[in-house]
C-alpha cells in the first residue's frame, strides 16, 4: 500500500517560519529554507495536527506507506533530525517538535494563518477547505491572538480540550519512567529520581490512587501501548515525559493521557533552577489535579502549598543513594549509605537522606549485613535527626512505625505511626504493605487482608507487596487464596528467592511436602547453593521424609531464631523455647512473627511460649 496522499493545508506561520503544504515550501523571514521532501512531509503532517501526538505508526502509514521498509525507524529519526536542523530546534529544549517517548512526536508551537495584504481575516469569508483539517476557522483566530501573545502553553491546553471533549473521570494514575534526554547514561539516576518524587507528590492527594515507583519502573523503555499499560496497572490515566538537567537548571515535559483511549488530555513544559526541584514537582502535581478536576482537600492543599529549597548537590547525591538502595543487595546498601552521608555533608538540614540512612541501616540489620550493635544506634540517630528536621514527611512516620514494631515492640506507637504515614500519603506503598503485615502479627487478620489488597492495588507489580498479601492470606487461614496469590507472584518475578520461601510455608500448612522441597530447592539454586548441598538435602528427604528434611536444615542453621523454627516443627519444644529466649534477649526483629505465624503453632499451647508472648505485650 502506497503512502496516503496528504491533502494540502493552507499556509501557516509559526515564529519566524511560514510553511505552505501546497507548494512544499518552508520560509524563514521570507527566505526559502531547504528541507528534503520526506522530512517536509513529516513536518507538514505534524503541523496539520498541532498539540496532538502523532504516533510513529501514523507517520509510517501516511508518509511511508505500509509496504515493508526495514529502515523506517532510522529513516524517521533522520527526518526529525533534519527538521530540527532546519528550524534551529533542540531535542532537549524543543520550541517546535517535541519527542513523546515510546510513541511519536507533537508540534507544540503556536500557529497563525498566513494572510495576504489584500485579505482580512475579520471580513473575508474563507472557503471550507481553507482551514486546516480538524481545527475550525474560529480556532485559527484564537491561535493567532495566542501566538502574538506568546501563549504557547495555553494554546496546547485549548487544543487538548477542543480535540478531546470533556475530561473523563480519573481516579487513578501511573507516572511512567521519565526519559533521560541528557544524552548521558550516567544521568539515568536523575530521571528515575524525578519519576519517584513526582509519584510521591501525587501520592499525597487523597482522592487519587497513584501507582508506586516499584511497579512503574518495570515500564522503563517499554514499547507497550498506553491502553495495555493502563490495563496492566488498572489505571485511568498515565503521565509520561522527559527530563534533562544542565547548568544548574532542570527542564521537564509532562504529558497526561487517558489510558483506555490513549487520548491526549494535557501537556506542559517546566524549567526551574535545581534548587526549586520540589517546587516544580508540587506545581506539576497541583496542575494534574486541576486538569482531571480533582477537588483537593484543605490538607491536600496544605501539603502541596510550599516546597523547601534544596541544595542541588545534596539532592543529586540523595538520588544516587536512592538508586543504590532500591537494588536491595548488601553491597548496594553500602553504596547507598555512602551517598546519603555525602548528601548530609552537603546539606545537614535536608531530611530525606537522613530517612534514607535510617531505612538502609534497618535493612542492613534485617538481612544480616550489619550487626545489631552497629545498626541500631546508627538507625536511631538518623531517624531522630529526620524527625527534628521535618516531621511532615510521610516516610519519617513510616520508618518510625517500623522501628516501634520491629525494634521496640511498642505496638500502640507502631499503629499510630503507620496511620500517620498513610494519612500524609495514602499511596505510600511500603507503609501500606508493612501495615498489612503488622496487623497480621497483631492477630487482626481481616484488617490485614484488606490492607494487603489495598497495597497490591497501588503496587500491582511489586514482589514485596504481592508477597505481603500472600503472607496475610496464609496468616488468616485462607490457604487457597495464599497459594494462588504466591503462584501469581512467582509468575511476576520467578527469580526472587523470597517467593519460594513464602510458598514453601503454605505447602507446609497444606501438607504438600514434595512441593515444599521443590520450592526450597529452587530458592537454594537462586541463592547460589552448591550442587552437592542440594543433593544432600534431596537425599535427606528421600531417606527420612519431611522430618529428615527438617533435621537436615536444623543441622545447618546458625541463628537461634532459625534453629527454633525447625525445632518447633520437630517437636523439640525445650530447645525451641531456649532459642527463642535468646532471640528475646537480642530483641531480634523476627520475634514479631510469634503471635500469629502458623510456623509457631506447635508451641502455641506451651505455657512458656504464652509467657513469652505476654512479656512482648502482644494483644490477648
Amino acid at each position: 500500500m502506497a503512502p496516503q496522499r496528504l491533502t494540502p493545508d493552507p499556509p501557516v506561520r509559526f515564529g519566524v517560519f511560514e510553511l505552505d503544504p501546497g507548494t512544499g515550501s518552508l520560509l524563514k523571514d521570507g527566505r526559502a529554507v531547504r528541507l528534503p521532501p520526506q522530512p517536509f512531509k513529516v513536518l507538514a503532517l505534524l503541523v496539520s495536527r498541532p498539540g496532538e501526538v502523532v504516533t510513529r505508526d501514523e507517520i509510517r502509514e501516511k508518509v511511508w506507506g505500509e509496504e515493508t521498509y526495514v529502515d523506517f525507524e532510522q529513516g524517521l529519526n533522520h527526518c526529525i533530525t533534519q527538521i530540527r536542523a532546519a528550524l534551529g530546534d533542540e531535542a532537549d529544549a524543543p520550541h517546535y517538535v517535541e519527542t513523546i517517548p515510546r510513541r511519536g512526536y507533537r508540534f507544540i508551537a503556536g500557529l497563525s494563518p498566513v494572510v495576504s495584504e489584500t485579505q482580512h481575516v475579520e471580513d473575508t469569508p474563507a472557503p471550507e477547505s481553507s482551514a486546516p483539517k480538524r481545527i475550525p476557522r474560529w480556532v485559527w483566530m484564537v491561535l493567532a491572538i495566542a501566538a502574538l501573545a506568546g501563549l504557547t502553553a495555553g494554546v496546547l491546553s485549548l487544543l487538548g480540550r477542543i480535540g478531546g471533549g470533556t475530561v473523563p473521570k480519573i481516579d487513578s494514575i501511573a507516572v511512567l519512567p521519565f526519559e533521560n534526554l541528557s544524552g548521558d547514561p550516567e544521568q539515568e539516576y536523575f530521571a528515575d529520581g524525578m519519576t519517584e518524587e513526582l509519584v510521591t507528590a501525587l501520592g499525597r492527594i487523597h482522592a487519587l490512587r497513584v501507582i508506586s515507583r516499584t511497579s512503574v519502573m518495570r515500564y522503563k523503555r517499554t514499547t507497550k501501548p498506553i491502553p495495555q499499560i493502563g490495563r496492566e496497572l488498572n489505571v485511568d490515566a498515565v503521565i509520561e515525559g522527559t527530563v534533562t538537567q544542565a547548568d544548574g537548571r532542570v527542564r521537564l515535559t509532562a504529558n497526561l493521557l487517558h489510558a483506555p483511549a490513549d487520548r491526549h488530555l494535557w501537556a506542559e513544559s517546566y524549567e526551574r533552577d535545581l534548587s526549586d526541584i520540589f517546587g516544580l514537582q508540587r506545581d506539576l502535581a497541583r496542575t494534574v489535579a486541576r486538569q482531571i478536576h480533582l477537588t483537593l482537600t484543605a490538607d491536600d492543599q496544605a501539603r502541596l502549598a510550599s516546597a523547601r529549597p534544596v541544595n542541588p548537590e545534596a539532592h543529586e547525591l540523595y538520588l544516587k543513594g536512592q538508586q543504590h538502595y532500591y537494588r536491595w543487595r548488601p553491597e548496594e546498601f553500602e553504596k547507598a549509605v555512602s551517598y546519603f552521608e555525602r548528601a548530609i555533608q552537603a546539606d545537614p538540614n535536608f531530611a530525606q537522606p537522613h530517612v534514607g540512612l535510617a531505612k538502609t541501616f534497618g535493612w542492613q540489620w534485617i538481612v544480616g549485613a550489619l550487626p545489631p550493635r552497629e545498626a541500631y544506634p546508627r538507625f536511631t540517630a538518623s531517624l531522630k535527626r529526620a524527625l527534628e528536621i521535618d516531621s511532615s514527611l510521610p516516610e519519617v512516620h513510616y520508618v518510625q512505625a517500623v522501628a516501634a514494631w520491629y525494634f521496640y515492640w511498642n505496638w500502640e506507637q507502631a499503629e499510630q505511626e503507620f496511620r500517620r504515614a498513610l494519612e500524609l500519603n495514602p499511596n505510600l506503598e511500603e507503609a501500606r504493605f508493612e501495615y498489612a503485615w503488622f496487623l497480621s502479627t497483631m492477630g487482626r487478620q481481616g484488617e490485614a487482608v484488606a490492607e494487603g489488597e489495598r497495597a497490591v492495588r497501588i503496587d500491582p507489580l511489586s514482589v514485596s507487596a504481592n508477597l505481603a498479601l500472600g503472607s496475610v492470606y496464609h496468616g488468616a487461614g485462607l490457604l487457597d487464596k495464599a497459594l494462588a496469590q504466591l503462584r501469581r507472584t512467582i509468575e511476576l518475578e520467578p527469580n526472587d528467592p523470597r517467593c519460594y520461601e513464602f510458598i514453601a510455608g503454605v505447602y507446609r500448612s497444606l501438607g504438600l511436602y514434595d512441593e515444599l522441597v521443590a520450592a526450597i530447592q529452587r530458592r537454594m539454586v537462586l541463592q547460589g547453593g552448591r550442587t552437592e548441598e542440594i543433593e544432600e538435602m534431596q537425599e535427606a528427604y528421600r531417606r527420612g521424609g519431611y522430618p529428615g528434611f527438617q533435621r537436615w536444615h536444623l543441622a545447618r542453621a546458625r541463628h537461634p531464631f532459625r534453629k527454633a523454627v525447625f525445632q518447633a516443627d520437630l517437636g523439640m519444644k525445650d530447645e525451641a523455647i531456649a532459642n527463642l529466649e535468646e532471640c528475646y534477649r537480642q530483641r531480634w526483629w523476627a520475634m514479631v512473627r510469634l503471635n500469629s505465624n502458623p510456623e509457631w503453632d506447635p508451641l502455641r499451647t506451651d505455657p512458656r511460649f504464652q509467657e513469652l508472648l505476654r512479656r512482648m505485650n502482644f494483644p490477648r
